[in-house]
Order: structure tokens, then sequence, then C-alpha cells
């Protein structure tokens, strides 16, 4: 009995720590998280200025 305690804490104790394996998933997770926001920002900035300036020709004219 005690040498199965043994082996079983042996084993726990050899066994890796996912602690460092959870870090990098988070990790990797908030860099994809931050692309696409990148991404997104940058995509509906540059519709966002088209509208702008479609709406400002057309009330105002070309500018010079």
């Amino acid at each position: 009995m005690v040498q199965i305690e043994f082996v079983r804490a042996w084993i726990q104790g050899r066994a890796p720590s996912e602690r460092g394996a959870s870090l990098v998933e988070y990790a990797l997770l908030l860099a994809l998280i931050a692309v696409v926001c990148i991404v997104a920002v940058g995509a509906l900035g540059t519709n966002l200025k088209n509208n702008y300036d479609n709406n400002r020709t057309s009330i105002f004219g070309p500018s010079n």
C-alpha cells in the first residue's frame, strides 16, 4: 500500500506541468484576437473614409 502511494506521488511529481502550456495558448489566442481587430479596424476605416468622401462630394461637390 505504501509502495503504491509512493509510485503515485512519484508519477505526479514527474508529470509535466500544464501551466506553461496554458500560458502559451492564452498568449497565442490574444495575439490572434489582436490581429483580427487590427485587420477589421483597417478594413472598416477604409470603408468609412470612402463613405464620408462620397457623402462630402455629393453635398459640396468635388474638392480641389
